[in-house]
């Protein structure tokens, strides 16, 4: 008998007032893969990650992790249970230093005991988050910045991290490292759900795939699969 996934989102439908933004959509996530989700602006691809991190309640649907219904959990509960979300725009704290903003991430209680080794960690992944721990986060470039909120993220010491459009806004060499980042922390044992506008660079690193397009999930396969369907092409990539 196989493993359940890790992560089960099962025919969610989401609205914002009348107007409906995740239409029955259903995905899985098996423990220790990258996951892409594809789509271009307004497809919902930020919608389906609010959904699954409490942000926003499904009015239909269901979604498991492990063995438990997450369904319509409070953000802060759905943290604890080992979910980590690097948000879109990165929402590092601008005021607070480096370390004190690495610090924030450990307050759940799943992470508090492991405070200071996952903390040499993430100064080992980001040798520069360590050069400038006194440094406060505002003053950072935003790939710096972008490096904080993933190192804040593992303070959390998730089992599946969601990075909600990692790339945005940084410079093309900037993006070819975060994307190396990401593919570093999978090697490492991370599930990764990465919901990226970058359809060719989250498809080369992810082992499975979905297309959401106007709220529905209109196709999914491996990666590679993915990358060499014409309509996908067509589409994403101006092949």
């Amino acid at each position: 008998m196989s493993a359940a996934p890790l992560l089960q989102v099962s025919t969610l439908d989401l609205y914002y007032g009348d107007a409906q933004a995740l239409a029955d959509v259903s995905l899985d996530i098996n423990d220790g893969e990258i996951v892409a989700i594809v789509g271009a602006n307004g497809a919902g691809k930020s919608s389906l990650i609010r959904s699954i991190h409490g942000i926003e309640t499904p009015a239909r649907g269901t979604v498991r992790f492990g063995y438990a219904d997450i369904t319509g959990w409070p953000s802060h509960r759905v943290c604890e249970a080992g979910i980590g979300h690097v948000a879109e725009g990165r929402q590092v704290f601008p005021n607070l230093t480096v370390l004190e903003n690495l610090e924030m991430g450990a307050v759940l209680k799943r992470a508090r005991s492991a405070e200071k080794v996952t903390l040499e960690r993430v100064f080992g992944i980001f040798p520069r988050l360590a050069e400038r721990r006194k440094q406060a986060a505002g003053t950072l470039s935003g790939g710096e910045q972008q490096m904080l909120a993933i190192g804040r993220c593992l303070m959390g010491q998730p089992r599946l991290i969601m990075f909600d459009e990692p790339s945005l806004g940084l410079a093309p060499a900037i993006v070819q490292e975060m994307f190396r980042i990401i593919r570093r922390l999978n090697e490492e044992g991370m599930t990764i759900l990465l919901v990226e506008q970058n359809v060719m660079a989250s498809l080369k690193i992810a082992h499975r795939g979905y297309v959401l397009e106007n709220g529905r999930i209109e196709l999914q396969g491996t990666g590679s699969e993915l990358l060499t369907n014409d309509g996908v092409r067509q589409a994403y990539l101006g092949l």
